[in-house]
């Protein structure tokens, strides 16, 4: 485990395609204690499911920044903790889920490992992510990419977004 001198602002995607999906977002963001102190959340969007052929029910997507002084690993740990006690479970890649909790960054760190990639390798390609993102850091800087939220949201595709909820 590696132990942070300082507090760092993780950013977390959140989303919810099955049950209550507003419940099962303010349901996680009441268990985030677990990883830091919550600074500030995204309004709540709209829209349809990314990266799936098949029929799923319309997503619920938020975006949270917390002060933490967890690294990475650990966030991901309590993270996956948070989706299983909210219900999730994991059949299948891309499946509808009760809650799904994404690290998106992790201040300005850069990390490849045991199975965690900080920032989230496909956050720049998913609009859902960037235009919540927008409303909390809009001029926060990718560290790989070098651009800010804005300019990504900007080239996103936003035609899956359908609204605010």
């Amino acid at each position: 485990m590696v132990v942070l001198k300082h507090s760092v602002d993780a950013y977390i995607g959140l989303g919810s395609n099955l049950g209550d999906r507003i419940r099962n977002l303010e349901g996680a963001l009441q268990r985030f204690g677990s990883i830091g102190v919550l600074k500030a959340v995204s309004s709540i969007y709209e829209t349809k499911p990314w990266g799936v052929d098949e029929y799923q029910p319309r997503y619920l997507n938020q975006v949270a920044v917390v002060q933490t002084t967890l690294d990475p690993l650990e966030i991901v740990t309590e993270l996956l903790a948070i989706e299983y006690a909210m219900g999730r479970v994991r059949e299948e890649k891309n499946a509808s889920r009760t809650l799904d909790l994404d690290l998106l960054l992790h201040g300005q760190t850069v990390l490849e490992a045991s199975g965690v990639t900080v920032p989230h390798p496909r956050m720049h390609e998913r609009a859902f992510v960037l235009i919540p993102l927008v409303e909390i850091a809009a001029e926060l800087l990718h560290p790989v990419l070098k651009r800010t939220i804005r300019d990504l949201a900007a080239d996103s595709d936003e035609s899956g977004i359908t609204g605010m909820a």
